[in-house]
């Protein structure tokens, strides 16, 4: 029998200990780069097992290594990510965010708590001299900004010495004891598009001598997204969607100002980097129909997650160890960004989706909602599933 087949395995008390931890995690929610809490309660943990986190330079988010560093065998990292969002918790259970308008209603108190509890159950095995290759625990602020606290993990050198990164995603879709796996691209790319028009305004009996703002407004809105899937390979998935369209705030009166704001997501890396020449191109021309002077605001999120095809097969490989080849499934890519991304820019690495959904649970939930909860049964699948990685790498 391998190692990975029994080492690690969680004790009932580090099970009930992670448990706790994530759901003081829960309570206390914050927000990106504001993760100070949060950061030392990891960094205290990480000691308390006679480990040596550093926080990391921008004052949250932890590093830590675990066993001394090899020439010959790079570090397998394992990351996570810290911050909630702003997003009121709806939830009725005694673990309920006590922030108002703040919650983790995307699982990264349980990406959080399972990479400690890995780090915690592979220092324990490196004392012993059972750690095969030494690995390092990166907890990083700021993944729901763009373009993502991945960046400045990145920058303060998080990755040198690595040759591997691994990170999980709580899918509620997945029951738990499961995981989903794809190679190649998992997530979409993501970036933000601010349009602010303006234009002499004037009174809607007489358009023909005005820049008619809302008209504009409005043909940009459908006809961008539509020209854009006429210019572009569709197989990319390259999309508009609006979340916000301003203007104007009487009925016989056309405005002098427009804004529209939303995300482009693309599903295709090269596309991605097509993106924004081909929108302003677009843009330029739609408003000058109009006569309406266009700013454009295009922010750079984050581009695909690009599972690594070794990775992903050493996250098959340790799940199947531990749970059985039934406990994997291949899942689609999702239009979703996560600055994951920015990590396989640099080495190779995968990630996982999670399942967090209790089994014969029948409501539907989503990221991002106020009702978000999750099986706590998943941490103990994410520790075994990266501490059996880290065994096998």
């Amino acid at each position: 029998m391998r190692p990975a087949d029994t080492a690690g395995t969680l004790s009932a008390d580090l099970r009930a200990e992670l448990t706790a931890f994530r759901r003081d995690l829960h309570r206390h929610p914050e927000l990106a780069r504001q993760e100070v809490r949060t950061t030392e309660k990891v960094r205290a943990r990480l000691a308390a097992a006679g480990l040596d986190p550093k926080v990391l330079p921008n004052g949250t988010g932890v590093v830590c290594d675990i066993g001394p560093a090899d020439p010959s065998r790079p570090r397998i990292a394992l990351r996570a990510d810290l911050d909630a969002l702003p997003v009121p918790d709806t939830k009725n259970v005694e673990y309920r965010s006590t922030v108002d308008g703040r919650a983790h209603a995307c699982g990264h108190d349980v990406h959080t708590t399972v990479v400690l509890g890995a780090g915690l159950v592979l220092a324990g095995l490196a004392k012993a001299g059972r750690l095969p290759r030494p690995v390092r625990l990166v907890f990083q602020a700021a993944e729901e900004t763009m373009p993502g606290g991945a960046l400045d993990a990145v920058k303060a050198g998080v990755l040198d010495g690595v040759g591997r990164i691994l990170a999980v995603h709580c899918d509620p879709k997945l029951e738990v004891g499961r995981i989903g796996l794809r190679q190649g691209p998992i997530t979409s790319a993501a970036d933000k598009l601010k349009l602010v028009l303006d234009g002499p305004g004037g009174h809607s009996a007489r358009p023909h001598l005005t820049t008619d703002l809302v008209m504009a407004a409005a043909k940009l809105a459908t006809e961008l997204p539509a020209a854009l899937n006429r210019r572009v390979d569709p197989r990319s998935g390259l999309s508009i969607v609006w979340g916000r369209i301003e203007s104007g705030h009487a009925a016989n009166v056309i405005p002098q100002h427009a804004e529209l704001e939303g995300t482009v997501r693309c599903l295709e890396l090269s596309a991605w980097h097509d993106a924004p020449d081909l929108v302003h191109e677009v843009i330029d021309q739609i408003a000058a129909i109009y006569r309406a002077k266009c700013e454009i605001t295009y922010q750079r999120g984050v581009p695909p997650v690009v599972n690594e095809a070794t990775s992903v097969e050493l996250l098959r490989e340790a799940m199947t160890v531990r749970f059985g080849a039934q406990a994997v499934e291949d899942t689609e890519q999702s239009l979703g960004g996560e600055d994951f991304s920015w990590y396989l820019e640099h080495v190779p690495g995968a990630l996982a989706r999670l399942g967090t959904r209790s089994v014969g649970d029948t409501v539907k939930r989503d990221l991002h909602q106020g009702d978000f909860d999750v099986d706590e049964g998943a941490i103990t699948v994410g520790v075994e599933l990266f501490t059996a990685a880290a065994l096998l790498s």
